[in-house]
């Protein structure tokens, strides 16, 4: 057996295509390095899209890049298992006074041939292993990088409403001012509306502090550095889907879709072969099989064959096959407790992506537009002077909050979304959050853009 020509990859980008994160890419080569630079650049020369902020995730992610080592890890086991160990020499001389006698031995490992199948076939299911977890890392970062763009565009949005707010708050302060100091406003609404603009201003620093951090966020996951830093983002969140999905057939799916699951089946499988070899070799554990040839001093050449047989005498395996055994049991039980968390992650991922769909969609259907007419009102009956102004700044208060929250619900519709896609295709949110820091360069050199 010989190294295939991709490493083993074509399967992970099968896998990660398959379930919605496409572009997957393991950089091996210079041009290769190129090649991916050159479309990082591409797609950043526009505002950047959810897609194309997972896209870049996966070709640029330093930590990505480095998980991959670990299928050419076990593709090398694989071909080395593959291969017969070959001949064993030896040599000896020995000499008595004028004589010297000379010993030359070749031996052939038996039962190590013998084991190459079951010993190859081990090691195939490993390797599908490798592919199965590299395959979750990428669509572990796709996720999370899509959850990260969700927040950044989020905040982003948030920050711009903010200064719209403050600017607002400053014109209605400076107008309390004015009006109180002709003595047409009292000191207390002059006070009220100092404090709304103060407020205003300490939460557009807060929402400018929180527009940072996901933006640097979603930087991190894309693995870009200098220049790239600069990329532009939309300035509004997707709009809500007309309906929600429904929830039947996703536990049947997650079963047939789950990395995780299918690689805790692999495992079982592959311990499963272990096992067999194991009690294959419990009894013996070394045949090997010689030529010799032999000289001495004033004698004719000897020549004739060794077996050479080890005997447990003192072992006959019986740990060895109970360790395996045990082993094997393990990867059973891991595996149909995989299978349990994985229907009741994506009951639990269900539940929270449709309440959060039923929050956004009550702010967009019922909240905002109800506090759209009430403005509206407010405004028609101030020019009407049926209402005072005092009125139309506390109902411009209270429309603050309403937006706000309208724009939290969109931002937490899309992370359950990104959460339920996870928990369909790849593994838990919660785990998905304790690997994100590995996905991200720990520091020292930048390794791409």
């Amino acid at each position: 057996m010989s190294f295939s020509s991709d490493g083993g990859f074509g399967k992970v980008e099968q896998a990660t295509a398959a379930r919605g994160a496409a572009g997957a890419r393991w950089v091996r080569s210079a041009a290769d390095a190129d090649s991916v630079g050159a479309r990082v650049k591409e797609l950043l020369a526009n505002p950047l899209s959810g897609e194309a902020a997972v896209q870049i995730a996966l070709l640029n992610n330093p930590g990505l890049q480095a998980r991959y080592a670990e299928l050419g890890i076990a593709e090398a086991d694989l071909v080395q298992a593959s291969r017969w160990s070959g001949p064993k020499l030896s040599f000896a001389r020995l000499k008595r006074g004028d004589e010297v006698e000379r010993e030359t031995s070749i031996f052939f490992d038996v039962l190590g041939l013998l084991s190459i199948p079951l010993s190859t076939k081990a090691q195939e299911k490993r390797f599908a292993a490798a592919q199965h977890r590299a395959a979750e890392e990428a669509l572990n970062l796709a996720l999370q990088t899509r959850k990260a763009w969700f927040g950044a565009v989020a905040a982003q949005q948030t920050a711009k409403y903010m200064e719209d707010v403050q600017l607002a708050a400053e014109a209605s302060a400076d107008l309390a001012r004015r009006m109180a100091e002709v003595g047409n406003w009292p000191l207390l609404t002059r006070a009220r509306e100092q404090a709304f603009y103060a407020d205003a201003t300490a939460q557009l620093a807060r929402a400018r502090q929180a527009q940072v951090a996901a933006r640097e966020k979603l930087t991190r996951l894309l693995g870009l550095w200098g220049e790239g830093i600069g990329y532009a983002l939309p300035e509004r969140l997707p709009e809500l889907p007309s309906a929600a999905r429904e929830g039947e057939g996703l536990e049947a799916q997650a079963l047939r879709q789950r990395l995780d699951v299918q690689a805790a089946r692999g495992d079982a499988q592959s311990l499963a072969a272990t096992l067999g070899l194991t009690k294959v070799t419990r009894y013996v554990d070394l045949i090997e099989v010689g030529a010799l040839r032999k000289t001495e001093t004033g004698q004719p050449v000897q020549r004739g064959w060794e077996l050479e047989l080890r005997l447990p005498i003192f072992d006959f395996g019986g740990a060895r096959a109970a360790r395996a055994e045990h082993l094997y049991m393990q990867a059973v039980n891991r595996a149909a407790d995989t299978a349990i968390r994985a229907r009741s992650e994506v009951r639990e991922s269900y539940a929270a992506y449709r309440t959060a769909f039923d929050i956004a969609t009550h702010y967009r259907d019922e909240i905002v537009p109800l506090r759209k007419r009430i403005s509206e009102e407010m405004l028609l009956r101030y020019n009407g002077m049926l209402s005072s102004v005092f009125e139309l700044l506390a109902d411009a208060r209270d429309a603050v909050a309403s937006v706000n929250a309208y724009l939290e619900a969109q931002r937490e519709f899309w992370i359950a979304d990104a959460d339920l896609q996870m928990a369909l295709t790849t593994g838990s949110p919660g785990a998905m959050a304790a690997a994100a820091p590995s996905m991200s360069p720990a520091g020292g050199a930048p390794a791409a853009h």
